[in-house]
């Protein structure tokens, strides 16, 4: 609700990580770094059901869930070549550095 507010995720998974298997995360991620605020904020809004985890791991291709007015042919670059390195990193991070087990949630914060 602020404009002062920022969001960042990062990816703690439980399973070993793959390419067929991150959908989600890498389109989560590619959406972070290729689309401003107001396409990130509706993309994701669409993006998190369960519906598009259901769609995704059916076949379906993600840039059939991209929505109106995205710079899909940026997030598409993106997404095809971001590896599964980041999310290991983040997977790293998490674990030795914030000491959360496999897949456990936190929220960490900055704030004034």
């Amino acid at each position: 609700t602020s404009s002062h507010t920022r969001v960042g995720i990062l990816n703690n998974p439980t399973s070993k990580i793959k390419e067929d298997n991150t959908a989600i995360a890498r389109g989560i991620l590619a959406a972070f770094l290729t689309q401003n605020n107001s396409n990130l904020k509706r993309f994701l809004s669409k993006f998190i059901k369960e519906e598009t985890a259901k769609s995704l791991a059916s076949g379906a291709k993600i840039v059939k869930l991209l929505i109106p007015g995205m710079d899909d042919i940026t997030f598409e670059k993106k997404y095809n070549t971001l590896g599964v390195d980041l999310i290991k990193t983040h997977q790293m991070f998490c674990q030795e550095v914030l000491k959360l087990l496999p897949g456990q949630m936190a929220v960490v914060s900055n704030g004034r």
